[in-house]
C-alpha cells in the first residue's frame, strides 16, 4: 500500500471511531428531563468512584464554591486527538445545576480510544462563573489506559491550575498518549 492509502485509511478509521465514540458520549433520545436525569446519574457514580478513590476529594468539594463532572469520550489517532461529552456543574451555594457539552481537539503522539470522568473542583465562585460563562482551557495530556468497566488498569492524574481542581478517571478504552489540546465547554440551551 502506498502512502496516499494509508493515511486515508488512518483518517477514515478515526473518524469512524470519533463518531463510534460520540455516541458512547452522548446521551442518547429522550425528553429533555431524561437526558437531565442521565446527567445526574452520571455525576452521582463519577462522585462516587472519586471518594472511593480520593476520599479527601470529598470534603474538598463540600468546601468549594462548586464542582463540575463531565463524561468524555475520546479517540487519539497518531497525531490527532478528538473528543465530545457532556456534563453538569453544580453550585453548592445557590443549588443551582448548569448543564454543559464539550468538545475537544489537540496534537500530539499517541494512538487509542478511551471513555473517561472529569471532575473540577473551583476554590472561587469566581473561576466557577467563568467556567461557565468562557469555557474555554487549554493544556496537556499524557495517560495509559487499557480498561473494561472494573477490569484492567489505567495512569491517570489530578492537577492543580490554580482556581481549579482537576481528577480523571478512566472508564474504559485503551490508550496510550502524550497530547496538546483546547477543550471548550458550553452551556447546553436545550437543558438548562
Amino acid at each position: 500500500m502506498n502512502t496516499i492509502t494509508m493515511k486515508f485509511i488512518s483518517v477514515a478509521t478515526g473518524i469512524f471511531l470519533l463518531f463510534s465514540l460520540a455516541g458512547c458520549a452522548s446521551m442518547g433520545s429522550g425528553s429533555n428531563a431524561e437526558k437531565r436525569q442521565v446527567i445526574l446519574e452520571m455525576q452521582q457514580d463519577a462522585l462516587a468512584k472519586l471518594y472511593a478513590r480520593k476520599p479527601a476529594a470529598k470534603a474538598e468539594i463540600a468546601a468549594s464554591p462548586g464542582y463540575a463532572v463531565f463524561s468524555n469520550a475520546n479517540v487519539n489517532l497518531f497525531l490527532v486527538s478528538a473528543g465530545t461529552g457532556y456534563g453538569v456543574v453544580q453550585n453548592n451555594a445557590t443549588g443551582k445545576k448548569t448543564y454543559m457539552n464539550m468538545a475537544e481537539g489537540g496534537v500530539g503522539l499517541g494512538l487509542g480510544a478511551k471513555d473517561y470522568r472529569i471532575v473540577m473542583v473551583f476554590h472561587n465562585a469566581k473561576a466557577m462563573d467563568r467556567f461557565i460563562e468562557q469555557g474555554w482551557t487549554f493544556g496537556g495530556n499524557a495517560d495509559a489506559a487499557a480498561k473494561a468497566g472494573e477490569k484492567g488498569k489505567s495512569i491517570e492524574g489530578e492537577a492543580y491550575y490554580g482556581d481549579v481542581s482537576v481528577y480523571t478517571m478512566t472508564e474504559s478504552g485503551l490508550a496510550l498518549q502524550a497530547t496538546v489540546k483546547g477543550t471548550k465547554f458550553w452551556k447546553d440551551k436545550e437543558l438548562n
